[in-house]
């Protein structure tokens, strides 16, 4: 390993769960809302079960040991603190990837197809199909550095993201991301650079034109409502984030149930759940992201990702391979005619029948397909 990087685990130290406690135990609960289900929002009752687990039976300490099963390291680029997961396969011929997660993502978001990209052997798929993993955390989110100075754009990240990947011995390298990081890796695959070789997006924004809007298809048609939808009543959150993240984080940084609910909303609004979002991802595992954001008090610096970058979302074409993978329940979708405007290149495209915004998450053995088949031809 290079001196530039060095291990550097999760540990959270027991006042600080002890503080955690301590504060829910507190808390002072607004009266329900004025309509059933979740139409002004979560549902008081719903983040009331949700704190209740979160009080007596969740263990975060589980996930901090399976978090530190996959080598967590700390290196310095330009000037920043990045952490990451790096999970190196067995097989000789493995492919170096990058993963990047989105907000209110994290890195907990890989845990469950890390190992088996790495090692596709043990995990019933075929060998030649591994992966080196490398899964950092944004700046300003889980263990990397907060940003104390304006510029830390997702342009600024895909550079960062090629030093740590040359940094690690990775001279050629395919990358993976959805929201955030899915903006990311459209930077990197539109950079240029020789080292990044193919890139794969399970949130792909591609606008249509006119002549699209024309002769839309009925799955275009829908698509366009959803986005419609999102923009007149689905980006408060982004808005506030783009434009006050300091004012948000004070409410969020201090409060966990605020910082639960607000991220708990989102599972809700986002994954492929049919109304709830305990029928997508298990309460522990929602908790799991919710506690790394409250452990790391990052509420405010990861809004900040959104104050650089929100109203600039990588639209610059990619001529280097592209994979997109469209999972159904996606907030934003694009068409396959659509993409090709931007990807010249795109060498595998799938509209998959299950899943929503966080892929891997999710749906961790369609996600791991899906990123085979899109960085086979590759190798």
């Amino acid at each position: 390993m290079s001196p530039a990087v060095s291990p550097h685990p999760f540990a959270f130290p027991d006042e600080a769960l002890a503080d955690l406690q301590a504060r829910l135990a507190l808390t002072r609960w607004p009266e329900p809302a004025t309509v059933d289900g979740w139409g002004q929002g979560a549902p008081l009752a719903s983040v009331q079960a949700l704190v209740e687990r979160w009080r007596n039976g969740y263990d975060w300490r589980a996930c901090e040991a399976r978090l530190n099963a996959l080598s967590p390291s700390m290196t310095t680029i330009d000037g920043l603190d990045i952490h990451f997961l790096h999970v190196r396969s067995p097989e000789p011929d493995a492919m170096p990837l990058l993963l990047t997660h989105g907000w209110p993502g994290s890195v907990i978001e890989f845990l469950k197809v890390a190992e088996a990209l790495a090692d596709p052997r043990a995990h019933g798929g075929d060998p030649a199909d591994a992966f080196h993993v490398v899964i950092p955390s944004l700046p300003g989110y889980g263990l990397s550095g907060k940003p104390t100075e304006t510029g830390w754009n997702t342009d600024r990240i895909a550079r960062a993201w090629i030093e740590l990947m040359q940094r690690l011995g990775y001279e050629r390298f395919v990358a993976q991301g959805g929201d955030w990081g899915s903006d990311v890796t459209n930077a990197l695959g539109a950079s240029g650079n020789p080292a990044v070789i193919g890139i794969h997006l399970n949130f792909v924004i591609a606008r249509p034109d006119a002549a699209d809007l024309a002769d839309a298809t009925p799955a275009e048609l829908a698509a366009l409502a959803d986005m419609q939808r999102y923009s007149t009543e689905g980006n408060a959150y982004a808005l506030q984030q783009k434009t006050r993240p300091q004012t948000l984080g004070y409410g969020l940084t201090d409060s966990p149930v605020g910082q639960a609910a607000w991220i708990y909303e989102k599972f809700r609004e986002w994954t492929d759940c049919d109304g709830e979002p305990e029928n997508a991802l298990s309460i522990d595992e929602m908790l799991d992201n919710i506690t790394l954001y409250w452990l790391t008090g990052t509420a405010a610096s990861s809004a900040r990702l959104y104050w650089e970058s929100f109203g600039s979302f990588n639209a610059a074409p990619v001529s280097i391979p592209v994979g997109c993978s469209i999972f159904p329940r996606e907030f934003l979708r694009s068409s396959r005619r659509w993409a090709e405007k931007r990807f010249a290149n795109l060498v595998h495209w799938n509209e998959l029948d299950k899943g929503g915004h966080f892929a891997a998450f999710e749906q961790p053995e369609l996600f791991t397909d899906e990123v085979r088949a899109s960085f086979r031809s590759l190798r």
